[in-house]
């Protein structure tokens, strides 16, 4: 019956909250781009997002980054690594909003060839006042991960290249 949604079609579940993302294709198999992120504590050595990044990949561990947008002053953030998989993913979380949001912050490697694959650097901002407080950072937000997945596509293309 039309304006009672039957006959509709039910969509996915998923998380509710504001996505902000970035994918880039790179021209380098996963374990390349996995040698720039498995030590946090080099990430600012090419990593223009993070200023500095202390901690180490192992679930329920704790990170401490300095958070770098464009056109913002630092900011310190402290997160928990929530999943991780070499070559493949690493997931934190932060709390935001003064507790009253979540955000989820993911760097996921996917492979789509030999010597390719999809970086995406994003993150969901959950909770009752996670999305409300993204929308006021959401541009350089999504700027600082284009410049992060720039800055590991070129460190990652060129260390393959120097390779073969």
């Amino acid at each position: 019956m039309p304006g009672f949604g039957f006959g509709k079609k039910k969509q996915a579940a998923g998380p509710k909250g504001l996505k902000v993302e970035h994918r880039i294709g790179v021209q380098a198999p996963p374990d390349v781009l996995w040698e720039n992120l498995a030590d946090p504590a080099a990430w600012p050595e090419w990593n223009p997002l993070y200023s500095r990044a202390e901690g180490r990949l192992a679930i329920g561990a704790p990170l401490s980054l300095t958070l770098t947008l464009p056109e913002q002053a630092p900011r310190e953030v402290r997160a928990q690594i929530v999943d991780w998989v070499p070559n493949e993913q690493i997931h934190w979380r932060t709390s935001v909003a003064g507790g009253f949001g979540t955000a989820i912050r993911y760097i996921e490697i996917e492979q789509v060839a030999d010597h390719a694959c999809i970086l995406s650097n994003g993150e969901w901002f959950l909770g009752l006042l996670g999305p409300r407080s993204a929308k006021r950072i959401q541009r350089p937000l999504r700027r600082g991960f284009a410049a992060m997945g720039e800055a590991l596509k070129e460190r990652a293309e060129a260390a393959w290249r120097a390779r073969a």
